[in-house]
């Protein structure tokens, strides 16, 4: 008879490797569970604005993901501090399952941005609460070469995701409904098979301890920052001079203020601890990510659309295409995490990797409608080298440079800024990037209008629908954007004006990507490497409750060995 798979740790906290692997198996599917939607819904994007007649609220659906993600994060960091990680990791799983069902429910663009929040409070834990139990169970040492797993998973949806998001949103039914409802409804097998594998194998031990948990520095988070991402979405429709705009800006102010003068009156109990901030490493590390998560996020949205809208590839070839990006994430981030591990030495690759961000990104900003993919792939493996140097780096760094006690909120921090450049990038950037696209499309049908050629294929019955499209743009109406079929119809002279627009504006979008880039790689010089710790979070855990036994044991023997001198 085989013998019961031990799951939890000995008595000094340590694990073995098959331990380890047993549960970096659920940890790698819950990552893949979040990591896989990004990608596939991101491919399928452009089918299901169409679909659901909402091409310019895309944003919406984008960025509400990742404010509910984004806000939460701390949360998990903090709760799983106090009260065990499993509980935490199980709910993200659940709450993310249930947001997948409700967003392939939806029958409008509004629907799709709520119901993908669900979403979003799910994967919140999933990816934070991943990187905080590899801490708590692999010493900072051997952790950059576990976390290249986590990497390879990414690389693995990344690739998966594109095509499974094309191949879904290809289809008009299947299985009794409509394709694209299925980029959704795939997370409900990855997601049960995670929940039976993290529920049969986290079994790591936590001390419960009680602490006030900071509701209402939560609550003034997220307004804050649902009130600035509120004027990033509608600046270009309100006037970024208006009325809505500067309430926004002002109530976002006041909020995060709020936020920062609580934090500091609740000290330890808070949701994002400001005395962390005492730390240089940390404080960098944190700052580098909020500045990378804004360009990553920002730069790469627009790659997808350009490839579909500009390139006309299929929501399939488009996510193939995006393979170069991959390709040099997986390779440079497992590459680097394996040096890590030999000599401890991490601070090379922010370096690195956030100056090749930066070039990457300039080489971009020259894309036009002419550019083939042949120029565009070394570009975008540079943009993946980059991202590959500094992702799972700057996580260990921030790990590294606090106790293990505040493993959770430490990790959910790093997360947390990452996501939150993401957020803002997102807005920001696809902001930039309509307005700008609507402008340069009605300057170029000025133009071509008045061609001959052009007013000939404008008179022809068979250009009917672009023909209309086009007049109404050249007119300034940008409601065509919400819904680009009717680029498959008509003459290419007709399509021309559009495209080339559409590639220009794409421009500034990843000029101002690289522009900000430029401040991660100067703090890249001034982060500390600091020595990495050869112990796992709960081997220091381990020996921290020795040592409190031991020096209690001493206090009781105290009065006895008194008494007999």
């Amino acid at each position: 008879m085989a013998e019961p798979i031990r799951t939890a740790p000995d008595e000094s906290g340590r694990l073995s490797h098959n331990q380890i692997m047993l549960i970096l198996s659920g940890l790698l599917l819950g990552m893949f569970l979040a990591a896989l939607d990004q990608t596939i819904v991101s491919a399928a994007m452009r089918t299901i604005a169409d679909k659901l007649n909402g091409q310019t609220n895309q944003a919406w659906a984008t960025t509400a993901y990742l404010v509910t993600s984004t806000v939460s994060t701390p949360l998990y960091g903090k709760l799983s501090d106090m009260y065990g990680r499993k509980k935490f990791y199980l709910f993200a799983i659940s709450i993310f399952l249930v947001g997948s069902v409700l967003s392939g429910m939806s029958n409008s663009m509004e629907e799709l941005a709520a119901f993908r929040a669900i979403q979003g409070l799910g994967a919140g834990g999933l990816m934070a609460l991943a990187f905080a139990i590899v801490g708590d169970i692999v010493p900072p040492r051997e952790r950059a070469k576990y976390q290249g797993y986590f990497m390879a998973v990414f690389g693995l949806s990344s690739v998966a995701g594109p095509v499974l998001g094309g191949l879904l949103a290809g289809q008009d039914r299947l299985l009794g409904f409509d394709g694209w409802r299925w980029v959704f409804y795939v997370n409900l097998p990855i997601g049960i098979v995670a929940l039976a594998v993290v529920s049969r194998f986290l079994n790591i031990p936590h001390v419960r301890k009680e602490h006030k948990v900071d509701y209402l520095g939560a609550v003034t988070l997220v307004l804050g920052v649902t009130s600035l991402l509120l004027v990033a979405e509608q600046g270009r429709s309100w006037g970024w001079g208006s009325s809505k705009a500067l309430l926004c800006f002002v109530v976002g102010a006041l909020l995060i203020g709020a936020f920062v003068a609580i934090e500091r009156k609740v000290g330890d109990e808070a949701i994002l601890p400001l005395k962390m901030f005492n730390s240089p490493v940390f404080s960098v590390a944190s700052l580098m990510n909020f500045i990378i998560g804004m360009g990553m996020f920002g730069g790469i949205i627009c790659l997808p659309l350009y490839m579909q809208i500009v390139k006309g590839f299929s929501p399939t070839k488009s996510g193939l295409s995006l393979l170069p990006l991959m390709l040099g994430l997986m390779t440079v981030a497992m590459s680097s995490g394996i040096y890590t591990s030999k000599t401890g030495r991490y601070k090379i690759f922010p370096i690195v990797g956030t100056g090749v961000l930066v070039l990457a990104l300039f080489g971009l900003s020259r894309i036009s409608y002419t550019t083939s993919y042949t120029e565009l792939a070394p570009l975008m493996f540079f943009v993946g080298t980059g991202l590959g140097c500094c992702m799972q780096t700057l996580v260990l760094a921030t790990q590294n440079s606090v106790p293990a006690s505040q493993m959770g909120v430490a990790t959910a921090s790093a997360t947390f800024f990452r996501s939150m450049g993401g957020t803002f990038g997102t807005a920001v950037f696809l902001t930039i990037f309509f307005s700008g696209s609507a402008t340069k499309i009605g300057a170029n049908v000025q133009a071509a209008a008045a061609t001959p050629e052009f007013q000939s294929a404008l008179r022809n019955p068979a250009n009917g629908v672009i023909a209309k499209a086009l007049q109404a743009m050249r007119g300034g109406s940008t409601s065509q954007l919400n819904d680009t079929s009717f680029l498959q119809h008509g003459a290419s002279i007709l399509r021309d004006p559009f495209l080339a627009g559409f590639a220009s504006a794409m421009d500034r979008v990843f000029l101002v990507a690289a522009i900000v880039v430029i401040p991660a790689f100067i703090l890249s010089f001034f982060l500390k490497e600091v020595k990495l710790r050869t112990e796992s979070g709960l081997e220091a855990q381990a020996a921290e409750r020795l040592a409190a036994e031991r020096a209690m044991g001493e206090v009781g023997a105290a009065p006895s060995q008194g008494a007999s001198v």
